[in-house]
């Protein structure tokens, strides 16, 4: 077996992935009666060789394909074809542990430039004269 490329740094051996294969339901006739085309996937997280910060990520994320006890679960069946079901499922793996060795970056809060603000000023001037000039003129009663 090979392994698995998540990233640059993050590699998977495929012997921590259990790979079997199942036979698909739903509709296809006599091939999925007869063939096990469909591929079960299982990758436990604890087990795993990926670093601890992303094994905590991992176990963070809130997807139905990660069991309580930390194990992703994938289940590939789209193909009529066992291969390509099984890079189905394994590309299924990799987005989604690739997801989590994402690192976001915190938002440096930034502050508007004295250019933009003297802009907004002039076009709130503007607005307000235009409003100001819709009004209706008044009459001096003192003549």
């Amino acid at each position: 077996m090979g392994e698995l490329r998540i990233s640059d740094t993050v590699v998977i051996s495929e012997n921590e992935i259990e790979i079997r294969a199942v036979r698909a339901q739903g509709a296809g006739g006599q091939n999925v009666n007869k063939v096990s085309t469909a591929i079960h996937l299982r990758f436990d997280i604890h087990g795993s060789s990926l670093a601890e910060p992303v094994k905590e990520k991992l176990l963070k994320i809130r997807d139905r394909r990660i069991s309580r006890d930390g194990v992703i679960v994938i289940k590939a069946q789209s193909e009529r074809s066992q291969e390509r079901n099984r890079e189905d499922a394994l590309e299924r793996l990799q987005d989604l542990i690739r997801g989590a060795t994402v690192t976001v970056s915190k938002r440096r809060p930034t502050r508007p430039t004295h250019a933009s603000r003297q802009k907004r000023m002039q076009q709130k001037l503007r607005r307000s004269r235009t409003k100001a000039y819709r009004q209706r003129v008044s009459r001096d009663v003192s003549e």
